[in-house]
């Protein structure tokens, strides 16, 4: 792991974000709450959140954090036949929290996949990154082509 004894404990928070690619028949299924494994997007928020948890039991090396918030949000665009994803994780501590929300997405677009997979086989995970992080000694990141949709 990396020695972060000396850094000073922060405010930090991280927005990633991800793209669940499905066939519009399921997203409407979705919204019906006609899949047989239940509501899809309760339970991937769930699972986002849990996984932002355990993400230091999940990648090698990463510090464990005491996270504050961890918010998952999940929205349907019937039209591009997307879900769009997206995970905010907060901590005050000496380091961020960019691996905790991208395995809250992460970890939500799986559970999407599981959850749709007898509906369509074709589903694709796909764009899954950082968008935004404050706070630390590096200060605030902001990715500039995703403005607009994050």
């Amino acid at each position: 792991m990396v020695d972060i004894t000396g850094k000073a404990s922060t405010v930090r928070e991280a927005l990633a974000v991800g793209t669940v690619r499905v066939n519009p028949d399921v997203i409407r299924m979705i919204e019906e709450s006609r899949l047989p494994k239940g509501d899809v997007f309760a339970t991937a928020r769930i699972a986002g959140i849990m996984a932002a948890k355990k993400t230091a039991g999940i990648i090698p090396l990463c510090h464990p954090l005491a996270l504050t918030d961890v918010d998952v949000e999940l929205k349907s665009d019937i039209g591009r036949g997307e879900i769009l994803i997206r995970a905010t994780a907060r901590t005050v501590g000496r380091t961020g929290v960019e691996m905790e929300a991208m395995t809250a997405v992460s970890v939500a677009a799986l559970t999407v996949y599981d959850m749709c997979k007898s509906a369509d086989r074709g589903i694709v995970l796909t764009e899954i990154k950082l968008v935004k992080k404050k706070g630390g000694k590096s200060g605030t990141f902001v990715r500039k082509e995703v403005k607009g949709r994050e």
